[in-house]
């Protein structure tokens, strides 16, 4: 049995937390499970958790961007995209360190203003680079050096949503989004 992922860097205080504009995911291994499914007719499908899309609905409304960043494409993930508004999708590109300086200048953002949710190590350079640098349970250990924090929920059942309590935590706005029971 592997041993828990334990955070390598502490935790950023709650002012520099409060400061994160762009929420990017990696797709595969942190809003999946990181299984890939074929039909017969070669169809791929994917499952993603409905409290990770929750997440997104409730950054977003706090004035949130989120992003994803995979190495791998797919219109199962371009569609899920679509359908959570998210702002930035790149996909189907390995050097992660290149596509995310490409998105820092086309949001106008430093990396200081970044969170970023990774499990293998095509994610380490943007883990290294992000203010808040996350990463799920099942993550490959090389990470732990490179992340801040490590989420409660396992990748594809809810880890995405445990980064975005605590962002919304640190800025103040998650007890309003448990008063209105998650509406509007």
């Amino acid at each position: 049995m592997p041993r828990p992922l334990v955070p390598g860097r502490p935790r950023p205080d709650d002012r520099i937390l409060a400061a994160i504009r762009l929420l990017l995911l990696d797709v595969d291994g942190v809003l999946t499970d990181g299984r890939i499914h074929f039909d017969r007719d070669g169809k791929e499908y994917k499952s993603f958790h409905v409290h990770d899309a929750a997440g997104l609905v409730y950054w977003h409304r706090s004035g949130g961007q989120s992003g994803f960043l995979s190495g791998r494409g797919g219109e199962v993930v371009e569609r899920r995209a679509r359908e959570l508004g998210v702002h930035e999708v790149v996909l189907s590109r390995v050097d992660k360190a290149v596509a995310f300086q490409e998105i820092l200048q086309r949001r106008g953002l430093e990396p200081a203003q970044v969170a970023y949710v990774g499990d293998d190590l095509l994610d380490l350079p943007v883990l290294r680079q992000a203010g808040f640098a996350a990463t799920v349970p099942e993550a490959r250990p090389e990470l732990a050096p490179a992340v801040h924090y490590v989420a409660h929920r396992a990748a594809g059942f809810g880890a995405a949503r445990d980064v975005v309590e605590e962002l919304l935590r640190a800025r103040g706005a998650w007890d309003a989004v448990v008063r209105g029971e998650g509406r509007p």
